[in-house]
């Protein structure tokens, strides 16, 4: 029998609400799955599960709130037969369901194949329906000002716990960005306004491949010990309009075009304004990016999201006097990027070198 346990949706959660189970018992599932959608202090996220198996028994009922750990469900695993195995519901229209709870639950929008009933037989009574439609109510996101205290005091415990726990080091390098701008310009000529790249996703691919040369930025402190990780799955912090901010990441950028990294930055910022994130995407990330340059500041020094070990910032790009190649002053657009790094896992001379590898990665975006 296998235990599916409420996972834990980034540093900072250590609870969370079920909203709605989108599986029920007899229900096959496979590794990835989106199986519920759990409600955490910054978003409601669907929630994927990650062995293939047979769903048992549902043990939480929508609208608890469940530490982190707690097992949510049952599970056989391929192959396995329990004593009293576990039958889909009958499909929708032969299920036994009395007709007055059937027009109830017509009028509510509730789907009885997912009711366990209490009736003879199983049978779906009023009462059922009635409760269901209480837990769903019971179950509806925070208020907004809610939301957006919840999220502050998530925020400011991982912050705190960041700057208690991790020996912080900052490194910043100005990059002159006259190349990447021309090239830029050049790839989105003649593309439509919805297929252009955004210099964000330049920055991105630089980190991932610098990250290969310099891994020791790439991972977690856990357990007094660094965890590196090969893949790069970069958080990017995204402000949220209800206030607050959100980092989830964006999987083996590393290995993708930067269409398709473009592509996925795109699709990440618009569900994670919409609520729609998966776990995966908030508890994965091995560095965080973090871009304020659209809101005017020239450099950005950020904390790092415990348990990962480093983040990278970027400013706006602004123009400069620089001297060129030639030894001739000149002005250019210029980028400050920065660095916070663990020191108990790097120290300054290496992330100096990190810093340089971001830059000629972002001095030959041809090769990005």
């Amino acid at each position: 029998m296998l235990e599916f346990k409420l996972p834990s949706i980034g540093s900072d959660m250590d609870e969370g609400k079920l909203l709605e189970w989108k599986i029920k018992p007899g229900d096959r599932v496979k590794k990835g799955q989106v199986v519920a959608i759990v409600d955490t202090s910054k978003a409601a996220v669907d929630v994927e599960i990650w062995f293939d198996g047979t769903v048992h028994e549902l043990l939480i009922e929508p609208g608890a709130t469940i530490p982190v750990g707690t097992v949510l469900a049952t599970l056989l695993a391929p192959g396995e037969k329990a004593g009293a195995p576990a039958r889909p519901a009958p499909p929708a229209g032969r299920r036994k369901i009395s007709p007055a709870a059937r027009k109830r639950a017509e009028a509510l929008g509730i789907d009885v194949d997912t009711l366990a009933g209490s009736g003879p037989g199983g049978a779906v009574t009023l009462a059922d329906v009635d409760a269901a439609a209480a837990q769903r109510s019971s179950s509806k996101p925070a208020a907004t000002s809610d939301r957006q205290a919840e999220m502050r005091k998530a925020i400011a415990a991982a912050m705190s716990r960041s700057k208690r726990e991790i020996p912080h080091y900052y490194l910043a390098e100005a990059i002159a960005m006259e190349r990447a701008q021309a090239w830029l310009s050049e790839a989105n000529a003649g593309r439509p306004i919805t297929g252009r790249l955004l210099m964000a996703a330049l920055q991105l691919k630089a980190v991932a491949l610098a990250l290969q040369k310099y891994p020791e930025m790439n991972g977690f402190f856990r357990d007094s010990a660094f965890q590196p990780v090969a893949a790069a799955h970069i958080g990017v912090a995204i402000s949220m309009r209800q206030g607050g901010l959100i980092a989830p990441a964006i999987h083996d950028v590393g290995e993708k075009t930067l269409d398709e990294v473009m592509r996925d930055l795109a699709d990440l910022v618009k569900r994670a304004r919409a609520g729609s994130l998966k776990s995966s995407e908030m508890s994965d990330p091995t560095i965080t990016v973090t871009n304020l340059g659209e809101q005017g500041v020239e450099a950005v020094y950020g904390v790092i999201y415990p348990p990962q070990v480093a983040l990278v910032g970027f400013g706006r790009i602004t123009p400069r006097p620089w001297v060129d190649a030639a030894g001739g002053l000149t002005v250019a657009p210029v980028l400050t990027a920065s660095l916070a790094a663990d020191h108990r896992v790097s120290d300054g001379h290496r992330g100096a070198l990190f810093l340089a590898e971001l830059r000629d990665w972002l001095q030959q975006p041809e090769k990005l």
